[in-house]
Protein backbone atom coordinates (compact mmCIF):
# COMPACT_ATOMS: atom_id res chain seq x y z
CA UNK A 1 0.00 0.00 0.00
CA UNK A 2 1.42 3.33 -0.95
CA UNK A 3 2.43 5.77 1.75
CA UNK A 4 0.06 8.72 1.59
CA UNK A 5 2.48 10.96 3.44
CA UNK A 6 4.71 11.01 0.42
CA UNK A 7 1.92 12.29 -1.73
CA UNK A 8 1.07 11.31 -5.25
CA UNK A 9 3.93 11.08 -7.69
CA UNK A 10 4.29 14.06 -9.93
CA UNK A 11 3.80 12.73 -13.44
CA UNK A 12 4.03 15.20 -16.21
CA UNK A 13 2.30 14.87 -19.53
CA UNK A 14 3.93 14.94 -22.93
CA UNK A 15 6.11 17.98 -23.27
CA UNK A 16 6.91 19.70 -26.57
CA UNK A 17 10.27 18.76 -27.94
CA UNK A 18 12.55 21.80 -28.17
CA UNK A 19 13.74 22.70 -31.65
CA UNK A 20 17.22 21.53 -32.42
CA UNK A 21 19.78 23.75 -34.04
CA UNK A 22 20.77 21.25 -36.71
CA UNK A 23 19.06 23.07 -39.50
CA UNK A 24 20.43 26.43 -38.46
CA UNK A 25 23.95 25.08 -38.10
CA UNK A 26 23.74 23.41 -41.50
CA UNK A 27 22.46 26.56 -43.09
CA UNK A 28 25.36 28.56 -41.71
CA UNK A 29 28.12 27.43 -44.13
CA UNK A 30 25.66 27.42 -47.02
CA UNK A 31 24.62 30.98 -46.30
CA UNK A 32 28.28 31.93 -45.93
CA UNK A 33 29.08 30.46 -49.33
CA UNK A 34 26.08 32.16 -50.89
CA UNK A 35 27.01 35.55 -49.49
CA UNK A 36 30.72 35.08 -50.15
CA UNK A 37 30.38 36.48 -53.63
CA UNK A 38 30.46 35.22 -57.18
CA UNK A 39 33.59 33.18 -57.99
CA UNK A 40 33.28 33.56 -61.74
CA UNK A 41 35.47 36.62 -61.72
CA UNK A 42 38.24 34.81 -59.84
CA UNK A 43 37.93 31.82 -62.16
CA UNK A 44 38.19 34.08 -65.18
CA UNK A 45 41.27 35.81 -63.80
CA UNK A 46 42.90 32.45 -63.05
CA UNK A 47 42.02 31.10 -66.50
CA UNK A 48 43.47 34.07 -68.35
CA UNK A 49 46.56 34.07 -66.14
CA UNK A 50 47.28 30.42 -66.97
CA UNK A 51 46.50 31.06 -70.62
CA UNK A 52 49.00 33.90 -70.62
CA UNK A 53 51.66 31.65 -69.09
CA UNK A 54 51.05 29.03 -71.77
CA UNK A 55 51.06 31.54 -74.62
CA UNK A 56 54.23 33.15 -73.30
CA UNK A 57 56.15 30.02 -74.25
CA UNK A 58 54.94 30.32 -77.84
CA UNK A 59 55.68 34.03 -77.77
CA UNK A 60 59.26 33.43 -76.64
CA UNK A 61 59.82 30.87 -79.38
CA UNK A 62 58.30 33.22 -81.94
CA UNK A 63 60.50 36.04 -80.70
CA UNK A 64 63.59 33.90 -81.06
CA UNK A 65 62.63 32.94 -84.63
CA UNK A 66 61.90 36.57 -85.45
CA UNK A 67 65.27 37.72 -84.13
CA UNK A 68 67.10 35.00 -86.03
CA UNK A 69 65.38 35.89 -89.30
CA UNK A 70 65.74 39.66 -88.98
CA UNK A 71 69.35 39.61 -87.75
CA UNK A 72 70.38 37.29 -90.57
CA UNK A 73 68.85 39.44 -93.28
CA UNK A 74 72.23 40.33 -94.78
CA UNK A 75 73.15 36.64 -95.07
CA UNK A 76 69.81 35.86 -96.71
CA UNK A 77 70.35 38.54 -99.34
CA UNK A 78 73.95 37.54 -99.95
CA UNK A 79 73.68 33.72 -100.03
CA UNK A 80 70.01 32.74 -99.98
CA UNK A 81 68.91 29.17 -99.22
CA UNK A 82 72.02 27.74 -100.84
CA UNK A 83 73.86 28.74 -97.66
CA UNK A 84 72.38 25.63 -96.00
CA UNK A 85 73.36 23.30 -98.84
CA UNK A 86 76.93 24.37 -99.52
CA UNK A 87 79.97 22.93 -97.74
CA UNK A 88 82.57 25.56 -98.73
CA UNK A 89 83.89 27.86 -96.03
CA UNK A 90 86.47 30.25 -97.50
CA UNK A 91 86.35 33.67 -95.81
CA UNK A 92 89.06 34.98 -98.13
CA UNK A 93 86.92 34.29 -101.20
CA UNK A 94 83.71 35.26 -99.36
CA UNK A 95 82.26 31.75 -99.72
CA UNK A 96 80.32 30.23 -96.85
CA UNK A 97 78.25 27.10 -96.39
CA UNK A 98 76.49 25.65 -93.34
CA UNK A 99 75.99 22.09 -94.58
CA UNK A 100 78.82 20.56 -92.46
CA UNK A 101 77.43 22.18 -89.32
CA UNK A 102 73.87 21.06 -90.04
CA UNK A 103 75.04 17.55 -90.88
CA UNK A 104 77.20 17.29 -87.77
CA UNK A 105 74.41 18.52 -85.51
CA UNK A 106 71.85 16.08 -86.89
CA UNK A 107 74.13 13.03 -86.94
CA UNK A 108 75.62 13.63 -83.48
CA UNK A 109 72.15 14.24 -82.01
CA UNK A 110 70.72 11.04 -83.52
CA UNK A 111 73.73 9.05 -82.30
CA UNK A 112 73.41 10.57 -78.83
CA UNK A 113 69.73 9.64 -78.64
CA UNK A 114 70.45 6.08 -79.80
CA UNK A 115 72.92 5.72 -76.93
CA UNK A 116 71.13 7.74 -74.24
CA UNK A 117 67.50 6.64 -74.57
CA UNK A 118 67.97 2.91 -73.77
CA UNK A 119 70.39 3.75 -70.96
CA UNK A 120 68.12 6.40 -69.44
CA UNK A 121 65.01 4.21 -69.66
CA UNK A 122 66.92 1.33 -68.04
CA UNK A 123 68.04 3.58 -65.19
CA UNK A 124 64.50 4.88 -64.71
CA UNK A 125 63.00 1.36 -64.71
CA UNK A 126 65.52 0.14 -62.16
CA UNK A 127 65.04 3.13 -59.84
CA UNK A 128 61.24 3.07 -60.06
CA UNK A 129 60.43 -0.63 -60.15
CA UNK A 130 63.38 -2.73 -59.00
CA UNK A 131 65.74 -0.81 -56.73
CA UNK A 132 65.33 -1.14 -52.94
CA UNK A 133 63.94 1.88 -51.15
CA UNK A 134 67.20 2.76 -49.43
CA UNK A 135 68.97 2.97 -52.80
CA UNK A 136 66.36 4.83 -54.86
CA UNK A 137 66.94 8.29 -53.47
CA UNK A 138 70.73 8.25 -53.67
CA UNK A 139 70.73 6.71 -57.16
CA UNK A 140 68.20 9.21 -58.49
CA UNK A 141 70.15 12.08 -56.93
CA UNK A 142 73.42 10.85 -58.43
CA UNK A 143 71.85 10.52 -61.87
CA UNK A 144 70.35 14.00 -61.80
CA UNK A 145 73.62 15.40 -60.48
CA UNK A 146 75.07 14.89 -63.95
CA UNK A 147 72.81 17.70 -65.18
CA UNK A 148 74.53 20.16 -62.81
CA UNK A 149 77.91 19.73 -64.48
CA UNK A 150 78.63 22.57 -66.97
CA UNK A 151 78.92 21.60 -70.62
CA UNK A 152 82.44 23.03 -70.83
CA UNK A 153 83.53 20.49 -68.20
CA UNK A 154 82.07 17.72 -70.33
CA UNK A 155 83.97 19.05 -73.32
CA UNK A 156 87.29 19.14 -71.46
CA UNK A 157 86.69 15.66 -70.06
CA UNK A 158 85.95 14.39 -73.57
CA UNK A 159 89.16 15.93 -74.96
CA UNK A 160 91.51 14.72 -72.23
CA UNK A 161 89.89 11.41 -71.22
CA UNK A 162 87.31 10.16 -73.72
CA UNK A 163 89.20 10.91 -76.95
CA UNK A 164 92.40 9.02 -75.91
CA UNK A 165 90.30 6.03 -74.89
CA UNK A 166 88.50 6.01 -78.21
CA UNK A 167 91.72 6.49 -80.18
CA UNK A 168 93.70 3.75 -78.44
CA UNK A 169 91.08 1.11 -77.64
CA UNK A 170 87.54 1.49 -78.97
CA UNK A 171 88.04 2.76 -82.53
CA UNK A 172 90.72 0.15 -83.46
CA UNK A 173 88.42 -2.57 -82.15
CA UNK A 174 85.44 -1.22 -84.08
CA UNK A 175 87.49 -0.90 -87.26
CA UNK A 176 88.74 -4.47 -86.89
CA UNK A 177 85.41 -6.17 -86.28
CA UNK A 178 82.85 -3.73 -87.73
CA UNK A 179 84.87 -2.07 -90.47
CA UNK A 180 82.88 -3.94 -93.10
CA UNK A 181 79.85 -1.76 -92.31
CA UNK A 182 81.62 1.34 -93.64
CA UNK A 183 80.87 3.30 -90.47
CA UNK A 184 84.23 2.84 -88.75
CA UNK A 185 86.73 3.33 -91.54
CA UNK A 186 89.70 5.66 -91.56
CA UNK A 187 92.49 6.35 -89.09
CA UNK A 188 91.52 6.35 -85.41
CA UNK A 189 91.92 9.99 -84.46
CA UNK A 190 89.49 9.76 -81.55
CA UNK A 191 87.84 13.07 -82.43
CA UNK A 192 84.74 12.53 -84.53
CA UNK A 193 81.05 11.82 -84.52
CA UNK A 194 81.44 8.89 -82.13
CA UNK A 195 83.04 11.05 -79.46
CA UNK A 196 80.47 13.79 -79.98
CA UNK A 197 77.59 11.32 -79.77
CA UNK A 198 78.92 9.71 -76.58
CA UNK A 199 79.50 12.99 -74.76
CA UNK A 200 76.09 14.31 -75.83
CA UNK A 201 74.49 11.07 -74.63
CA UNK A 202 76.07 11.51 -71.21
CA UNK A 203 74.73 15.07 -71.09
CA UNK A 204 71.11 14.16 -71.94
CA UNK A 205 70.82 11.00 -69.82
CA UNK A 206 69.74 12.91 -66.65
CA UNK A 207 66.81 14.74 -68.24
CA UNK A 208 65.54 11.67 -70.11
CA UNK A 209 65.84 9.54 -66.98
CA UNK A 210 64.10 12.15 -64.83
CA UNK A 211 61.16 12.56 -67.21
CA UNK A 212 60.83 8.79 -67.62
CA UNK A 213 60.77 8.27 -63.85
CA UNK A 214 58.09 10.93 -63.43
CA UNK A 215 55.94 9.34 -66.14
CA UNK A 216 56.37 5.84 -64.72
CA UNK A 217 55.54 7.05 -61.22
CA UNK A 218 52.29 8.51 -62.56
CA UNK A 219 51.13 5.08 -63.76
CA UNK A 220 48.49 3.85 -61.27
CA UNK A 221 49.52 1.04 -58.95
CA UNK A 222 46.35 -0.83 -59.93
CA UNK A 223 47.84 -1.38 -63.38
CA UNK A 224 50.76 -3.28 -61.90
CA UNK A 225 48.55 -5.25 -59.52
CA UNK A 226 46.13 -6.17 -62.31
CA UNK A 227 48.91 -7.51 -64.53
CA UNK A 228 50.49 -9.45 -61.67
CA UNK A 229 47.09 -10.90 -60.75
CA UNK A 230 46.92 -12.41 -64.24
CA UNK A 231 50.13 -14.32 -63.56
CA UNK A 232 52.64 -12.05 -65.28
CA UNK A 233 56.29 -12.11 -64.34
CA UNK A 234 58.12 -9.05 -63.06
CA UNK A 235 59.46 -8.16 -66.49
CA UNK A 236 56.04 -8.67 -68.10
CA UNK A 237 54.50 -6.43 -65.46
CA UNK A 238 57.00 -3.66 -66.20
CA UNK A 239 56.70 -4.10 -69.96
CA UNK A 240 52.91 -4.35 -70.28
CA UNK A 241 51.64 -2.64 -67.15
CA UNK A 242 54.08 0.25 -66.84
CA UNK A 243 56.02 0.94 -70.04
CA UNK A 244 53.01 0.48 -72.29
CA UNK A 245 51.02 3.05 -70.32
CA UNK A 246 54.00 5.42 -70.06
CA UNK A 247 55.24 5.21 -73.65
CA UNK A 248 53.51 8.43 -74.73
CA UNK A 249 55.28 10.42 -72.04
CA UNK A 250 58.60 8.66 -72.68
CA UNK A 251 58.39 9.45 -76.39
CA UNK A 252 57.68 13.06 -75.54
Amino acid sequence: MANRALGAPRLTGPQPVPEQGVASSAEGPAQALIHAGDSRRADSVFFYAMLGCALSVLAIVGLIIYELITKSGLSWHAFGLKFFFRSEWYPVNDQYGALPFVYGTIVSSILALLIAVPLAIGVAVYITEMAPRWLRGSLAFTTELLAAIPSVIYGLWAIFVLVPLLREYLQPWLAKYLGWTGLFEGPPYGIGMLAAGIILAIMVVPIISSITREVMTAVPQQQREAVMALGATRWETIRTGVLRNARAGIMG
